[in-house]
């Protein structure tokens, strides 16, 4: 028996109704969505910490999300995990014929864009009449990741700006809009402006060819570590941060900065 088939005979037996894990009966697709979601993000912080241990272990606990929500599947009869491995390999196959198509296009070799204009031509094949170039963009992602590709679907379809200049326009303006919602007292108004502004934050980030959302999390990263350098350096001179003003405070961190350039 295989190690994969051990994992799904073990999945099998959580989900018995008589003699399985109460915890995993009770379990449905929405319920255990959040977890799948959070061994993603354990698995990207295993990498970014370089730890290939850690790594080969968050991989399991994501393999095992899979195979939960393929068990739940064949439970109601709509697929099992076998035709989810079945569909990842169409696709594959599919989305590269400069490695697995015809010796024409393995000749002509990997064409930039190609990926994605697959991927649209599998979209206009599935088509509603109804259909939106932004269907299938998942409303789970992360907010920031979400605005990127939503752009990117858009100026797939040519409504964007011809270059930089013109998002780069946009957040002045929506920094303008911000101003004077403010200035209104309007509480829904000022979080629905700061939306508009983040949106064309993002838009340029795309025009930049820049990831907006590794961008964003390099920063709160960048952040961190000099807040934790001010804060050490304060208390090697047994100081808290709650002693000093907002001058000395802009002082140390000042001095973090000059520490660590990044």
């Amino acid at each position: 028996m295989s190690d994969i088939e051990k994992l799904l005979q073990i999945m099998v037996a959580l989900r018995n109704a008589t003699h399985g894990c109460p915890w995993d009966q009770a379990q449905d697709f929405s319920t255990i969505a959040p977890y799948t979601v959070e061994e993603a993000y354990e698995v990207a912080d295993a990498i970014a910490r370089n730890d290939l241990e850690d790594l080969r272990d968050e991989l399991g606990d994501l393999l095992f999300q899979v195979v939960f929500h393929a068990r739940m599947a064949e439970e109601a009869q709509a697929f099992d995990f076998a035709a989810v491995t079945a569909s990842i390999c169409d696709k594959l196959l599919r989305r590269h014929p400069h490695v697995f198509g015809t010796p024409e296009e393995r000749a002509r070799g990997a064409v930039a864009g190609s990926w994605e204009q697959i991927k649209a031509s599998e979209r206009t094949a599935q088509a509603a009449p109804d259909r939106s170039v932004l269907d299938d963009i998942a409303v789970a992602l992360p907010a920031l990741m979400r605005a990127q590709k939503l752009g990117t679907r858009a100026a797939a379809s040519g409504f964007d700006w011809p270059d930089r200049s013109g998002p780069r326009a946009k957040i002045d303006e929506e920094l303008r809009e911000l101003e004077q919602a403010i200035a209104s007292g309007d509480t829904a108004a000022v979080a629905d402006e700061l939306g508009d502004l983040l949106f064309a934050t993002v838009n340029l980030a795309r025009h930049l060819d820049v990831d907006a959302e590794q961008a964003l999390r390099d920063a709160g990263g960048k952040f961190e570590r000099r807040f934790r350098c001010m804060e050490q350096d304060l208390r090697a001179t047994g100081t808290s941060l709650a002693d000093l003003d907002i001058e000395a405070l802009e002082a140390h961190w000042q001095a973090a900065k000059g520490k660590l350039a990044r």
